[in-house]
């Protein structure tokens, strides 16, 4: 049965099921069950059932926020944009935070080491909704973070050969103007994993990877969470507020400097961890149940407020959330 699986997925390794089919063959291998179609695509049982939920800890706090009402991310292969107009970032008063690197384990690699040619914000009446990367047609393009493929195929909305990530810290990627695509749909994929190959195909005038981080389909800037200088995360926890969603916005560590007048991005942020939400820098020999005592807080409240384990390693100098 091994060897069954094995020539089957050498010969269609990417191939998962984007229409109904007759099922013609069931394997059960360590990875889960796998069924095996009439026109020689494949899937995961488990896929089938699957919501799209990569966050627990976001995803409760997105239901549960009031100004974010009726947002939703639902899990489709076949479409790029999932929530259609549902998410009306403008509507959002107060702050979320939210944790890029979740796990002491966790990993940023960035998708590709070229210069950056082309930032978010505007060009000419069209607004650009991510950065662009600067790359050889064949160069080799890798995941951000560690997370599934939603979607990996031609895109004819000017993306051409588009991958996007549903990462498990909530954000999603897209990898726009691949010459080949090295993954499918419902693939995981880690940190530093390649996904494709550099191109230039779709609305593109020059080989460069076109690079998006969205947020429940929202784009932001993402240098608000990547320096491409050092070509590291900026920092572990986002602030989610609308000005993170305007477009032109500025990275808040540009922004925060600018008046009230100029900016959105910084007082919000700045109410927000000034008068409702406090944090704690881990020090050398901190525990949980002693960074709970300091703060007249609990160990459930801490891993329920920053989304981790009562197991989790705690590292020296991450800021975590106690109130």
């Amino acid at each position: 049965m091994l060897k069954k699986l094995a020539l089957f997925l050498l010969v269609f390794p990417f191939s998962p099921l984007s229409h109904a089919q007759e099922i013609v063959d069931t394997l059960y291998t360590s990875h889960g069950t796998v069924l095996l179609y009439e026109n020689k695509t494949w899937q995961y049982l488990e896929d089938i059932k699957f919501d799209g939920v990569m966050n627990d800890h976001l995803h409760c706090m997105v239901a549960d926020h009031p100004d974010l009402l009726g947002f939703k991310q639902p899990w489709n292969t076949d479409i790029t944009f999932t929530s259609g107009r549902s998410n009306d970032i403008s509507q959002m008063k107060d702050t979320l935070w939210m944790c890029v690197l979740k796990d002491i384990d966790d990993e940023f690699v960035i998708p590709v080491k070229g210069i950056v040619t082309s930032r978010y914000g505007y060009r000419g009446r069209r607004h650009h909704n991510g950065i662009d990367l600067d790359l050889e047609t064949g160069d080799t393009v890798v995941a951000a973070w560690s997370g599934k493929v939603r979607y990996a195929k031609f895109n004819d909305g000017g993306f051409g050969n588009l991958v996007i990530i549903r990462h498990e810290n909530g954000l999603e990627t897209f990898y726009a103007h691949l010459s080949k695509l090295m993954v499918g749909p419902n693939q995981t994929v880690k940190a530093g994993e390649p996904i494709g190959l550099g191109g230039n195909t779709g609305r593109s005038f020059g080989s460069h990877l076109h690079f998006e981080v969205r947020f429940y389909d929202l784009p932001m800037n993402p240098e608000e969470v990547i320096d491409f200088n050092i070509k590291a995360c900026k920092d572990e926890n986002l602030f989610v507020h609308r000005g993170l969603f305007r477009p032109g916005a500025k990275p808040s560590s540009e922004s925060i400097n600018q008046s009230p007048a100029n900016s959105v991005a910084a007082p919000l942020a700045a109410k927000t961890t000034s008068s409702t939400n406090k944090y704690y820098k881990v020090r050398s020999g901190d525990t949980l149940s002693s960074i709970a005592a300091k703060n007249r807080t609990t160990v459930s409240r801490l891993c329920q407020l920053n989304g981790i384990r009562q197991t989790t390693i705690l590292q020296v100098g991450r800021n975590l959330r106690v109130r």
